[in-house]
């Protein structure tokens, strides 16, 4: 069988990336145990101004330690931090940003949530998405599912806590061209824009499907193709979602797997981001429906 480590070797990542994302892919089974003891929302708002669960603060808190005392990263960008963190006594020039807990709302329905990390080289995490040295993704489902892109595709493994290793589940993903979609935020509030591209996917049959887990929502995708997205609004213009936590490294991996990413006009991985907590109108899935909503929106301008 093949696991993790021996992959990303055979891929030709540098051994500290490897020994890196290794690191944070073993905290996942932490992170999943302390799920029992934190199924309550705090008081607190993180700083994307959402209330924030306990197993948000207890993964943040988590990872960041980890991630100081390994040496390897120089800046870490939360979803749950104000601001970068800057380690300076790293080793390596390595960046990180991350999700800690995407779909953290869902907690306590037991409905899969899943952990986003991206991660940069050179010391910076206000970078393109196109700079990426590797992204992934754990989802907490029935399996802890680790899915990785180190820019030669998309793979996929599964966590045996017996052996303690992520062995490979599917060694390519290719997004078909499926017609599924979901779409966040409220009707009243959408764009005459997105009311066309929405009309679109219900004359050519689309399907509703849609958790209120981005990570779980974009690895359907990843199996079925569609298209997911959360546009902007009357009342946010600037979107929901966050740039560097949940659009760049999700739209990286969509990508490498044939799919792609888009605000409407341009692909968000060539966007230089202005700052951490900045939001972005998506849409993600098959490239030849975001093909089509690009022709929708470029013929409503």
């Amino acid at each position: 069988m093949v696991y993790l480590q021996k992959y990303l070797e055979a891929c030709g990542c540098d051994p500290d990336l490897i020994q890196l994302i290794r690191l944070i892919s073993r905290q996942m089974e932490p992170i999943r145990k302390a799920f029992l003891e934190n199924q309550t929302y705090e008081h607190s708002i993180n700083a994307s101004g959402e209330l924030q669960a306990a197993l948000d603060k207890w993964a943040d808190a988590h990872l960041i330690k980890v991630i100081g005392e390994s040496g390897y990263v120089r800046e870490i960008a939360s979803e749950e931090q104000e601001d970068i963190i800057r380690f300076e006594n790293a080793r390596r020039e390595y960046s990180m940003v991350m999700d800690p807990l995407d779909g953290s709302s869902l907690i306590s329905t037991n409905l899969t949530v899943g952990t986003i990390v991206g991660i940069f080289d050179h010391g910076s995490v206000l970078q393109k998405g196109n700079n990426l040295k590797a992204a992934f993704y754990t989802l907490f489902g029935p399996l802890t599912v680790l899915v990785v892109s180190v820019g030669k595709g998309v793979q996929s493994f599964a966590w045996d806590p017996e052996t303690e290793h992520y062995y490979l589940l599917k060694d390519s993903f290719a997004i078909p061209e499926g017609k599924i979609y979901g779409s966040g935020g409220t009707r009243k509030e959408w764009t005459s824009t997105h009311e066309k591209v929405i009309e679109y996917f219900d004359d050519e049959g689309f399907k509703v499907r849609y958790s209120g887990s981005f990570v779980a929502d974009c690895h359907q995708l990843l199996v079925y193709g569609g298209i997911y997205t959360y546009p902007a609004s009357k009342k946010s213009p600037a979107g929901k979602l966050r740039l560097l936590f949940e659009a760049i490294p999700l739209g990286y991996i969509m990508s490498q797997a044939g799919g792609a990413v888009t605000d409407g006009h341009r692909d968000l991985l060539d966007v230089q981001p202005d700052h951490i907590h900045q939001r972005t109108p998506i849409y993600i899935g098959s490239a030849g429906v975001i093909r089509k909503i690009e022709e929708i929106f470029l013929n409503q301008s």
